[in-house]
């Protein structure tokens, strides 16, 4: 019988590992290895599970005065689809606070800065096989940036960017028009915070 009366919560936990093999590693920020696990006090029962190691992430919604999200299209090879994301990228600068990160990465990919920023969410895009922690930042007041010598490449030379209002980014979610996990998360959260807090 499912437990009452809990607050929900996630919690640390980390079971056996009596074997790691190497499957992909070099010197690109992810690698992906094979753990051979057990369950805490069932030792002899072992299974594999392959982990994507990754360094963390960041992604941006960037609302403007009119109530309208930044919104970028990029093709996705693993899924063959161009879709409809936020600006984000990897924390691959080891030790740099996610903030310095999202900020970066807003003026890269969208040549925006932002005066206002607010921690949105925490998640795990894809627990059941990667480490990858994403920090979700909400950017307001919202000014044209210089994004100096950064030049796009490969996908995000390809990108293109627009201005969609909110209420209708979630529409295109909810209805599957807009499929990307982490703009899905954002979007709504952002949604369910600025109605928490009684704005438009």
């Amino acid at each position: 019988m499912p437990e009452e009366g809990i607050l929900p919560t996630d919690r640390e936990e980390s079971w056996p590992v009596h074997d790691t093999e190497d499957l992909f590693r070099d010197a690109w920020v992810m690698s992906l290895r094979r753990d051979l696990v057990s369950h805490p006090g069932h030792g002899d029962e072992r299974f594999a599970r392959l982990v994507l190691e990754h360094p963390g992430s960041v992604m941006v919604v960037a609302v403007d005065v009119d109530e309208r999200v930044l919104v970028l299209e990029q093709y996705r090879h693993p899924v063959q689809r161009r879709l409809l994301e936020l600006p984000a990228g990897l924390r691959d600068a080891e030790g740099e606070d996610p903030l310095v990160t999202a900020r970066r990465e807003l003026l890269e990919e969208a040549e925006l800065e932002a005066r206002t920023w607010e921690h949105l969410l925490s998640t795990h895009p894809s627990p059941g096989i990667s480490s990858e922690r994403l920090e979700i930042f909400l950017a307001r007041d919202l000014a044209p940036g210089d994004r100096g010598d950064f030049e796009p490449t490969h996908e995000e030379a390809d990108m293109t960017a627009r201005w969609v209002p909110a209420d209708d980014l979630a529409d295109a979610v909810l209805d599957g028009r807009a499929a990307d996990g982490p703009l899905a998360l954002a979007v709504l959260a952002y949604l369910h915070r600025r109605a928490r807090r009684g704005a438009p």
